[in-house]
């Protein structure tokens, strides 16, 4: 527990620059040869993700902070954020790959058997695997320490039971990084009784039941286990301990650019439209948004600083998750009411319009993904000693 939040002020090295031009020429032949459009967000939910993934692996950027023994390139967090950051900024196709490189294989590396390590983490470098993540559960929603789903200790493993919901990726997902509980919760610790299992996704007795975004995607899936069959070794880490590598988890999941630019798109799109010579007014409003937006990213490059330092940031990345949730969910408003003031005779507001209608069907899953708003602001309350 800590009463003192800490962002310090991080310069990206030189070798990140040089890695951000890479970045977007490779972007930019991408572009080219119709692997996806930038401008078309609701377009690119059909890309052809697996093979964006292979194309990304071999510049070696899937799981390029990694150690060379497991396929990674033991580059910087630094770095990493760079790459994030263009390709979200992008809406580059990444969805393939992008939770197994950020949190799944970080997780693995840390507390998963060896030959798991052996055998796992380099298909992922190599953009084969598809991960997702097993943690909110019907009727708890974030709050991972009600988590109800069981595993019962049978001969050679683990039985699973339960449900997991607002899965993303869990009708596509190879595996699946799952939280159940294998022992009560004490009245002293409640967050006793977790643990962690690495589940193969096509096992038998896995459903997947897809939940319809108002955008027409479809991201979250609700996840039901009946009787899953997982081997002694696919349980990752200590057994009913599992919060604190949930935790450590959260903390690369909560803290990235994606978690406040991805509704980046309408602000770049109006910034084109209005020009250099636009209306005073609509000046000092997109002023207002690029000062937001630059504060959220000196505390999100701060974050990928301590991460590489070897810290868990836990209290500042929900921090980062709380702000970013609410400034990409309003941004489309917010451009709506800036886009008021130009003259639309001329149709040039056409795209504009089409990416914000997108956009504003999308804000709402923002709040679920990565915690809930609520359970974001508890873990802050108790990290500054509030509660």
């Amino acid at each position: 527990m800590t009463n003192e939040l800490v962002f310090d002020p991080i310069r990206l090295p030189p070798v990140c620059q040089d890695l951000r031009r890479e970045a977007r020429a490779f972007l930019a032949q991408e572009i080219e040869r119709g692997s996806f459009d930038p401008r078309y967000p609701r377009k690119n939910e059909g890309a052809d993700a697996r093979s964006f993934a292979r194309r990304v692996a071999e510049k070696g950027w899937i799981g390029m902070t990694w150690p060379k023994q497991y396929g990674g390139r033991e580059r910087s967090f630094l770095e990493r954020y760079v790459l994030t950051e263009e390709f979200r900024i992008a809406n580059a196709p990444v969805r393939h790959y992008f939770t197994a490189d950020r949190q799944s294989g970080p997780t693995l590396i840390k507390y998963a058997a060896e030959h798991i390590k052996q055998s796992i983490l380099p298909r992922i470098v190599r953009g084969e695997l598809q991960f997702c993540i097993g943690l909110s559960e019907p009727n708890s929603g974030s709050d991972l320490f009600a988590a109800r789903a069981k595993a019962m200790k049978v001969n050679g493993g683990w039985v699973l039971n339960g449900t997991k919901t607002w899965t993303t990726n869990g009708h596509s997902a190879d595996y699946m990084i799952g939280l159940f509980r294998t022992s009560p919760a004490t009245k002293e610790n409640r967050r006793h009784g977790l643990t962690s299992f690495l589940i193969d996704m096509k096992t038998t007795g896995i459903t997947c039941g897809d939940i319809q975004q108002m955008n027409g995607g479809h991201d979250f899936n609700e996840v039901s286990f009946q009787e899953v069959f997982v081997a002694e070794d696919h349980l990752i880490g200590e057994i009913d301990n599992a919060w604190k590598q949930a935790t450590t988890e959260l903390a690369y999941e909560r803290s990235g650019p994606e978690r406040f630019l991805e509704t980046y798109y309408v602000l770049d799109e109006l910034v084109k439209i209005l020009g250099p010579d636009c209306d005073s007014r609509a000046k000092e409003g997109v002023g207002k948004l690029v000062a937001q937006l630059h504060t959220l990213r000196r505390m999100s490059v701060s974050i990928a600083g301590m991460l590489e330092a070897g810290q868990e940031p836990t209290v500042e990345s929900s921090i980062v998750k709380d702000l970013g949730t609410i400034w990409e969910q309003e941004l489309p408003n917010n451009v709506r009411s800036i886009a008021s003031l130009i003259d639309r005779s001329n149709g040039k507001t056409l795209l504009l319009d089409e990416m914000l209608e997108y956009a504003l069907a999308t804000a709402p899953k923002f709040t679920i993904q990565g915690g809930t708003t609520e359970i974001l602001r508890g873990i802050i309350a108790r990290g500054l000693g509030l509660r």
